[in-house]
């Protein structure tokens, strides 16, 4: 037995890259048992300690750094170079982090909470691993059914022992896109987006972050102002039948990396299946005398509240239609800004090419144009005097739908249609007549993102200095531009979600999809659609009366709806027992006392809140607040404000400023205090080096020399002890 040890020992050693030591092996005594012992733990002490290799395929040893770091990097360097062609994607399609933010976000969406990366076990880290690896060996295929790489947490079937009809159903009928599907869709997402985002014009709106429906408007009412004519498009069919070399050619032309253009275009041309099991066939309808609810599991996403769901439907056509390519998912509203960003730029040439200043124009006569119009108070209000005016143009897409508005003569307007008839023909291969782009003028009223463009006549009085320092008052005339909700169009959208009935005179109809719901539920579900749509009809100029309009229908709906679920035969009877707003309770319980507020006060009755914006005083008023002119969201102010910071150039135009000024940073004063200190033992403000000195401007320039600066601030004496005493400290 101990032989067989030492025999194992000296294997050991013998595999190491120390020195031999099988002569002292020999000498050794074999058969003590104790030396041998010795001589195994002496030996093992002295053997190297052999580290092992990081392995590859461990997806610990891949996260080498946070996901939103590295998305956060590619925004920054997209934004300082945006018109470099990028060549190099497949570096970031490589990153393990990307993929495991992206299973993060898609399982968000599919379970309906966010799972941080402490939470992902460690199988599905590596069944995503090989979902990435597949990719980049172009082994993966979208719209698979049954064979996944990985799956959703929620997805527990065992595919291996389904029956063969079951099989079928899954392979002929209409399914979701599958959960790894989603994952490299959000990867590709999140590749793209910070490269188009910084290219992309500022004349679109819809599918980007930071703008949106209410961006549009905004935009409209600061810059629309004084147009007479106006071409509204439509241009969903180009997102609906564009064809896919369109879509890739679009796309080559700023990303020139083939493994993520192949990606993308295999998403495009994969089929889609769509039909449905047994057509022809007619199978025999039973009728279920009771349907159990469904409980939804611990891990379940609940469905969307009735209120949020209610509004979704209320949402403008513009708004509603999202585009959906192939396998694409969540990149196709990306692909279509990036196939329409190339009329974007068309238009814009054509704004500069349209635009000719008036010398007798109030407004816009400046070779730029860029010209504050009207006066600071109304931006949007544009004098009409003078003969001759001056001819402008503008251009927003939200979508698919275009809004161009025209300052000049008809024609001028129709020889813009015609060059965008042709422009969209060659280009989208798509065939445009004038019906589908009509001129209206804007005393029609213009419709758009359910919000009626128009013009108001206003008379100021404008008051100005004349020659010789007179201020003169006189009236003038202008316009404003009207954007005012359309009634119209919101009694539509109530009469498609089953609200009212009728046109002319509507009438209210009872929402029995709340039917069950407690009174407390269903005035609380209300009063969240009604604080939503007065949050979108925001900067509509009647706001007060939609807002109150739609307060009305939805009341009148509750009331009959209680009047239906009570039995109290009218509307006038469920707002006298609950109140104007329907706050009181409309049925009590037996062996309670009718007095509410001793019951809510004791914790007997549930709280009901009233219906809000009963009266259209309590209405909020409509926001003018004024728009910038070169408006930029948030997250782009940022990124270029932190660019900027970001080149050294930067920093020495600042330094260099401040030496012009004469002026001393804080960084630069806080260390000449400690130079100071160390230098005199002792903490010594400026202050009292300018009192020690008998020259004051030799000790100043004496103390400039010593720290390496060449100016100092001027500080209070409170303030400099403070200092001087901080830095002591630190010193200590």
């Amino acid at each position: 037995m101990y032989r067989r040890l030492t025999i194992f020992t000296h294997r050991v050693i013998a595999n190491s890259n120390h020195v031999s030591t099988t002569s002292y092996y020999n000498q050794s005594n074999q058969l003590n048992p104790r030396s041998n012992g010795f001589l195994l733990v002496r030996l093992l002490s002295f053997s190297p300690v052999q580290r092992r290799a990081p392995d590859p395929d461990d997806p610990a040893n891949l996260m080498k750094e946070d996901g939103v770091s590295v998305c956060s990097q590619m925004w920054i360097e997209n934004f300082r170079e945006p018109d470099r062609i990028v060549t190099n994607l497949t570096s970031y399609l490589r990153r393990f982090e990307l993929w495991v933010l992206a299973y993060q976000k898609v399982c968000a969406d599919d379970i309906g909470t966010y799972m941080p990366r402490s939470a992902i076990q460690k199988s599905a880290l590596e069944d995503l691993l090989a979902l990435r690896n597949a990719v980049l060996d172009n082994r993966f295929k979208y719209g698979s059914r049954l064979q996944f790489f990985i799956k959703s947490p929620r997805d527990k079937t065992e595919y291996e022992s389904l029956s063969k009809r079951k099989i079928k159903a899954i392979l002929t009928t209409t399914q979701p896109a599958p959960f790894q599907d989603k994952i490299v869709q959000e990867v590709l997402f999140m590749i793209l987006e910070p490269i188009y985002e910084a290219r992309f014009s500022q004349k679109s709106y819809a599918f980007r972050p930071g703008r949106n429906a209410h961006t549009a408007l905004r935009v409209i009412r600061r810059n629309f102002a004084g147009y007479l004519w106006y071409i509204k498009g439509d241009l969903s069919t180009v997102l609906d039948g564009l064809k896919v070399g369109l879509v890739i050619s679009a796309l080559m032309r700023d990303v020139r990396d083939m493994k993520v253009i192949d990606l993308v275009k295999l998403a495009l041309v994969t089929p889609v299946i769509t039909s449905r099991p047994d057509e022809g066939e007619k199978k025999k309808k039973t009728k279920r005398k009771y349907q159990k609810k469904r409980v939804l599991a611990d891990d379940e996403p609940k469905p969307d509240p009735y209120w949020l769901e209610t509004f979704f439907g209320f949402a403008p056509e513009e708004a509603a239609k999202l585009p959906s390519w192939g396998h694409c998912g969540i990149l196709s509203p990306l692909l279509a800004n990036i196939c329409l960003d190339e009329l974007d730029r068309w238009m814009e040439g054509k704004i500069k090419e349209f635009y000719r200043p008036s010398k007798s124009d109030v407004i816009w006569n400046c070779p730029e144009g860029e010209a504050e119009q009207g006066n600071t108070s109304w931006p949007e209000f544009v004098p009409t005097s003078g003969p001759d005016k001056t001819r402008k143009m503008d251009y927003v897409r939200y979508g698919g739908h275009i809004l161009i508005g025209v300052r000049g003569p008809r024609a001028d307007a129709a020889t813009l249609r015609k060059q965008l008839i042709e422009f969209v023909d060659q280009r989208y291969m798509l065939k445009l007549d004038n019906e589908s782009l009509p001129i209206e003028h804007i005393t029609k009223g213009i419709m758009f993102l359910d919000h009626v463009l128009c013009r108001r006549v206003v008379y100021p009085t404008l008051r100005y200095t004349a020659t010789g320092g007179k201020i003169i008052s006189e009236k003038g005339v202008g316009t404003l531009l009207s954007v005012t909700a359309s009634l119209k169009q919101c009694i539509k959208q109530f009469r498609k979600l089953s609200f009212i009935k009728g046109d002319r005179d509507p009438d209210p109809q009872p929402c029995f999809r709340m039917f069950h719901a407690t009174q407390a539920h269903t005035n609380a579900q209300m009063n969240k659609l009604l604080a939503t749509m007065a949050e979108w009809y925001r900067y509509a100029d009647n706001r007060k009366k939609i807002v109150n309009f739609c307060s009305y229908i939805l009341r009148g709906s509750l009331a009959k709806l209680y009047a239906a679920k009570y039995k109290l035969r009218s509307r006038a009877k469920v707002y006298t027992i609950g109140s104007r707003n329907l706050s009181r309770p409309l049925k009590e319980k037996k062996g309670q006392s009718p007095d509410y507020q001793n019951l809510l006060r004791m914790g007997l009755a549930e709280s009901i809140d009233g219906l809000l914006y009963t009266r259209m005083s309590l209405v909020p008023e409509a926001d003018y607040t004024p728009f910038p002119s070169n408006w930029k969201p948030d997250h782009e102010k940022a990124l270029l404000e932190y660019i900027r910071l970001d080149d050294p150039k930067t920093m020495e135009e600042q330094q260099s400023c401040i030496r012009e000024q004469g002026l001393v940073s804080p960084q630069d004063y806080i260390s000449m205090l400690v130079w100071n200190y160390k230098r005199n033992a002792i903490a010594m403000d400026q202050l009292s080096l300018f009192k020690s000195s008998g020259n004051k401007l030799e000790k100043d320039e004496q103390l400039l020399l010593d720290s390496n600066h060449e100016n100092t601030d001027h500080k209070t004496k409170e303030e400099e002890e403070s200092e001087g005493l901080h830095a002591a400290r630190i010193g200590q």
